[in-house]
């Protein structure tokens, strides 16, 4: 079984069907052709698939890799080991595993590249192998933002935007554990609850209630100026947008800029003789790029990051758990906001073993 994208189009409407219903991108296949397993991959079956930003995007044709249709979306996945290909040494069948897929996830099995596979403890409760497939990219970019491009160090202030995301809520937590003081901005009660139960110093909420407008005017810039009077050393942003310009203005001589993503839709822009002025150092940072140009950094990052996971050290917080069926409110989830961390599709069970 296995959602397929067979045209472009928004992932919050409604699955298609053969007879001709529903509008959106997405079909559910009962019966897809399972993968062909290839030397030097795995079969896994699927225990959960994380959904991301990036997800949405792609199904709309919005993000800067465009697979060509039709495809199974989804980049990262969680199970257990059903099949091993030619040539890969170190894994066993019926292990429980996490790994990365760049597309394929939204389905009961999925080839991986066993480069890419985690191995987990044996006996993991279920609960927790599932929400391992919300790890590899969340904390994946959070980590290689802050420990590999602005070398977040004890003692200075980290500022989150957009911290009740996957990729926010694991800045906030890998800040802590790096020794910083984080101040989290996020919208709502809840989500300020979430992040000061996952170590956030200073929870800002930005806009006061899930529903009301965000404040206007210099608002936010004065909020932050107050949790922070002598600034902000690193700035992790993946809003962008009136956020962005709004945090620029609090940051430290000196500070390290995190260019994440850009949730709000609205790519800001940075004048260079501020750069100048005040010694910045803007970072863009695009995880997945890492596989392709410096894969030993991340692949050694994510061990580093499974190690913290099974230890306690990270928690991946699941808000939201839907059916491949349900895909569309998965994705509606995220878009309108109502997610606190990470969405896991979680396709039935189909043992193999």
């Amino acid at each position: 079984r296995a959602l397929v994208c067979t045209q472009l189009g928004s992932p919050v409407e409604a699955l298609r069907t053969p007879a001709g219903s529903g509008k959106g991108p997405l079909e559910l296949h009962h019966s897809h052709p399972a993968p062909a397993l290839r030397p030097g991959f795995v079969r896994i079956q699927v225990f959960a698939a994380s959904l991301n930003f990036a997800d949405a995007l792609q199904l709309q044709g919005l993000y800067q890799e465009r697979p060509q249709l039709p495809y199974i979306p989804g980049g990262e996945v969680s199970g257990v080991l059903i099949e091993i290909g030619e040539g890969v040494q170190g894994l066993t069948l019926g292990s429980s595993v996490c790994a990365l897929c760049g597309l394929g996830a939204f389905a009961t099995e999925c080839v991986v590249d066993a480069r890419t596979v985690v191995p987990l403890p044996p006996n993991l409760p279920t609960d927790k192998l599932q929400r391992a497939a919300g790890l590899p990219v969340a904390f994946g970019t959070a980590h290689l933002a802050l420990e590999h491009r602005a070398k977040l160090r004890a003692g200075q202030t980290l500022l989150v935007l957009g911290a009740a995301g996957g990729v926010g809520l694991a800045a906030v937590q890998l800040g802590k554990l790096m020794g910083a003081r984080v101040i989290a901005v996020a919208r709502g009660q809840a989500k300020s609850a979430a992040l000061r139960k996952l170590g956030a110093d200073v929870c800002i909420d930005y806009g006061g209630s899930e529903t009301g407008n965000l404040a206007s005017g210099p608002r936010l810039r004065e909020l932050v100026k107050q949790a922070a009077p002598k600034g902000i050393d690193v700035l992790f942003d993946n809003v962008g947008g009136h956020q962005f310009e709004e945090s620029l203005k609090t940051v430290k001589w000196g500070a390290h800029i995190l260019v994440v993503g850009f949730a709000s839709g609205k790519i800001p822009q940075v004048a260079a003789n501020i750069a100048l002025v005040k010694n910045l150092t803007i970072h863009g940072v695009f995880w997945g790029s890492y596989m392709k140009h410096k894969p030993q950094v991340l692949l050694g990052s994510l061990q580093q990051l499974f190690g913290w996971f099974v230890e306690g050290k990270l928690v991946v917080h699941v808000s939201h758990k839907y059916p491949l069926e349900e895909a569309p409110q998965a994705f509606k989830a995220i878009l309108s906001r109502a997610s606190i961390g990470k969405v896991l599709l979680i396709p039935p069970a189909q043992p193999k073993l």
